[in-house]
């Protein structure tokens, strides 16, 4: 089993990608692979609303979102990790997950995922909040810790230093391999996800 850990920092070897390594290492220890997607520095654009996802399952722009969704296909578990920009997920993890969760949502449902967030002091619930929705619109069971699953530090070495932090990393990690074991098992048992259902749209304005 393979879990895809998303680095939405700018910075390939930053604070997130060191709080993504603890989990990292924590999966391993409990016999579990991953990998971790850097999103990147180049512009990542919002979605365009061009409709064209709907035949494919991919993006109309082809970049990283697209990239993301070939290993996406075949990945059991996800976790999704950003900085906090003014309070919120930060810019490119945004229209990422935008594009990557409109385009492929599908080939995530119900498949566990989580959310983290690093910041120097403060912003991180509500960054978590803003990336926790497009797990719970999609049906995907939610991982949970010890604690809200974020770490601090202006630095990648600072992370380290947030030893609850990096506990809260490591009780993610340790969570996230049980749960994926666990649906192993029920579907060994002949326990299957449920089928989507048709949702109702009710707009406000009718």
């Amino acid at each position: 089993m393979k879990v895809i850990l998303v680095n939405g920092s700018p910075h390939e070897h930053g604070c997130t990608d060191r709080a993504l390594s603890v989990v990292a290492d924590s999966l391993r220890e409990n016999e579990i692979d991953s990998e971790i997607f850097w999103v990147g520095v180049r512009p990542v654009s919002g979605c365009i609303a061009c409709g064209l996802c709907r035949k494919m399952c991919r993006c109309a722009i082809n970049d990283r979102v697209n990239e993301f969704l070939d290993l996406a296909e075949d990945a059991d578990g996800f976790v999704f990790g950003s900085p906090v920009h003014y309070a919120a997920a930060s810019g490119a993890i945004t229209s990422f997950l935008d594009r990557a969760f409109y385009a492929g949502g599908k080939l995530m449902r119900m498949k566990p995922a989580a959310c983290i967030a690093s910041a120097r002091r403060a912003g991180t619930t509500a960054a978590l909040d803003q990336l926790n929705k497009y797990l719970m619109i999609n049906e995907m069971p939610v991982v949970s810790s010890c604690y809200w699953p974020m770490v601090h530090g202006a630095k990648a070495e600072d992370v380290l230093k947030d030893e609850e932090g990096v506990a809260i990393m490591q009780t993610l990690g340790r969570n996230m391999a049980w749960l994926l074991r666990a649906i192993e098992a029920g579907k060994a048992a002949g326990v299957n996800p449920p089928a989507p259902q048709p949702r109702p749209m009710t707009n406000f304005i009718r």
